[in-house]
């Protein structure tokens, strides 16, 4: 997991009967695996669905590469994006298979921690929970595009952030270096592949305590975020209504226009975030059956 452009990916072990391992990792996945799998090579994302690459083997496991879109997608929304992450780990926990791993990708070419990171942080501390933290890794990448003392220097300025990285690195998450080599990559997977697997937060939510995905904690802070969206749309509807009133009153025709196009397009956001509010529940079951015999077929791959 992490920001859009960040190289991330999920990679996840198949070991049956019982246990799968869902984590995240960067573009080496298809290097490390020989799968042909699309990565986003700027700020557009390239993955709008959870994807599967060929399997290899690892310290005498069997290694899936589950490739997921990330939240904040240029293409794709929160909630819709939470619903996939969802579905596949509810549908994957239900199928028995508990996760030994979760990795969360951090550029270290960013000189700062933003918004958006900060958000696809909490997004992930939401799903994992607080009883899987000794099973994440943090990895930080992008290591050959920043002068090694200043990559420093930014990876201890995340180690001591009490806001982000410190309080999970606390608690016994790991911080790792990702060189953009298969060497680094396999050291970041042997980091997590013996773990004991355990549900994740989500998992739990969904499955055994039977919420809704809009009652879990993950949904709870999107729901959060699009209320704060749609509180700050309505201000600027406000503002520009005002303006448009003023407009008027000095018969101003063609800044009426203007501004009228433009408090369009904030009440078209408005009602997309009620959309997405309202549609955050709602589940696909077409595309669980379809995910559902996505797993037996690796069943009856993995037995043959």
């Amino acid at each position: 997991m992490g920001a859009t452009g960040s190289g991330k990916t999920t990679v996840s072990r198949v070991g049956f009967p019982n246990r799968l391992i869902s984590l995240t990792l960067v573009k080496f996945i298809n290097k490390i695996s020989g799968s042909d799998l699309l990565t986003s090579h700027g700020l557009a994302s390239c993955t709008n669905e959870v994807t599967l690459s060929k399997d290899f083997t690892l310290a005498r496991r069997t290694v899936i590469l589950i490739d997921t879109p990330g939240f904040d997608d240029s293409t794709i929304s929160d909630t819709d994006v939470l619903k996939m992450i969802g579905l596949y780990l509810s549908t994957t926990y239900e199928k028995g298979y508990k996760l030994a791993g979760i990795i969360y990708m951090h550029r270290i070419t960013d000189p700062k921690v933003g918004g958006v990171s900060r958000k696809n942080f909490r997004m992930f501390r939401k799903l994992c929970g607080d009883d899987t933290l000794k099973n994440i890794v943090i990895v930080t990448n992008m290591w050959g595009q920043v002068d090694p003392e200043r990559g420093a220097e930014r990876e201890l300025e995340l180690q001591t952030d009490e806001d982000l990285f410190k309080p999970v690195l606390r608690e016994g998450a790991t911080m790792l270096r990702h060189y953009n080599t298969v060497a680094s990559a396999e050291a970041i997977l042997l980091q997590l592949v013996h773990n004991s697997p355990q549900a994740l937060r989500i998992q739990q939510e969904l499955v055994d305590e039977r919420k809704d995905l809009a009652d879990t904690g993950a949904g709870q802070e999107v729901a959060r975020e699009l209320m704060e969206l749609k509180k700050k749309h309505r201000q600027e509807v406000a503002e520009l209504t005002k303006e448009i009133e003023e407009a008027a009153k000095e018969k101003d025709v063609r800044a009426q226009k203007e501004i009228s196009e433009e408090r369009k397009l904030y009440e078209e956001r408005i009602a997309k975030a009620q959309h997405d509010l309202d549609n955050m529940s709602k589940q696909n079951e077409e595309e669980k059956k379809k995910l559902e015999a996505k797993i037996e077929s690796i069943k009856e791959e993995r037995m043959c």
